[in-house]
């Protein structure tokens, strides 16, 4: 799959693993960029939820978004896009099938359990 990131900053981490480990932290920073690895290396958004790193979806005011262990008690959310342009999250009504979804979007890393 394809990934897109919905600020500079995670784009950044993603790719100098240097400043990800210096800002992340060194174990933060390795799950992140093993769980990109394995998100570039899947057909499509439906194998996402058979990895390592206990990948789920989200309710709430996170209907929508998915989420994957970093280090406790972390998670990196991100959603499936549904078309190329990157512009349709799978929301609504309407979302596509997860096995046609082929880009992903990365929105943060946070404790949601805090309170976002």
């Amino acid at each position: 799959m394809n990934i897109i990131f919905a600020n500079k900053k995670l784009e950044k981490y993603a790719n100098d693993s240097k400043l990800a480990q210096r800002k992340l932290g060194d174990k933060r920073a390795e799950l992140f960029n093993r769980r990109l690895g394995d998100m570039r290396d899947s057909e499509s958004f439906d194998v996402l939820k058979y990895l390592p790193g206990n990948y789920h979806s989200l309710s709430s005011n996170r209907l929508g978004e998915w989420g994957c262990d970093l280090d406790q008690p972390y998670r990196l959310i991100f959603s499936g896009i549904g078309d190329t342009s990157g512009d349709n999250p799978p929301k609504g009504d309407n979302p596509p099938k997860l096995s046609d979804i082929r880009i992903v979007r990365i929105i943060e890393i946070v404790d949601y359990h805090k309170g976002h």
